[in-house]
């Protein structure tokens, strides 16, 4: 009898690199970061209009505005995370929302995600944060499933949020 395999929707990951350093960025990685929040934006169906020069001046001013850490295996950036501060002015308490978690294709599955979040919650605490935040699409179930059993706690959302241009 002839058996046809049924590919698989979720790529089976390949084995976790034996080195994998978990470190914050570095000028020179910026063309590797920014390639990686292109395919994030990509696989949200979104854009990415960001520049190298935008996400330099973002890391690397005189006040930087964001904080990126990456995972590097060998010579190659296989992972990132982003972390913007945030404030809760009616109770004084600072924290990190975790902006940005992606692990390359090929790497998912391998702690690698894990690692970037314990690092995050490091840098935070580092800076003073009470908490750690995130956000994952409504029907981002697996998303969900991970950060919750990252210890992650889900809030409810209150209310709309609106932006407005400034320039």
């Amino acid at each position: 009898m002839l058996q046809t395999a049924t590919p698989s929707l979720h790529p089976v990951p390949s084995a976790r690199p034996p080195v994998v350093t978990i470190r914050c960025t570095k000028p020179r990685d910026l063309p590797e970061l920014h390639e990686m929040i292109v395919e994030l934006a990509a696989h949200h169906g979104d854009a990415a209009p960001l520049t190298l020069e935008r996400l330099e001046r973002d890391l690397f001013s005189r006040t930087p505005w964001i904080t990126a850490l990456v995972a590097e295996a060998g010579n190659q950036l296989i992972g990132y995370a982003i972390l913007v501060p945030t404030y809760r002015a009616a109770e004084g308490v600072r924290g990190m929302e975790l902006h940005h978690l992606f692990v390359r294709p090929g790497h998912r599955g391998t702690g690698i995600g894990r690692h970037l979040v314990a690092k995050a919650r490091e840098k935070a605490r580092m800076a003073g944060c009470d908490y750690l935040s995130v956000s994952a699409a409504t029907g981002n179930f697996q998303a969900h499933r991970f950060y919750e059993s990252e210890r992650f706690v889900p809030r409810p959302v209150t209310g709309m949020r609106y932006m407005q241009k400034l320039g």
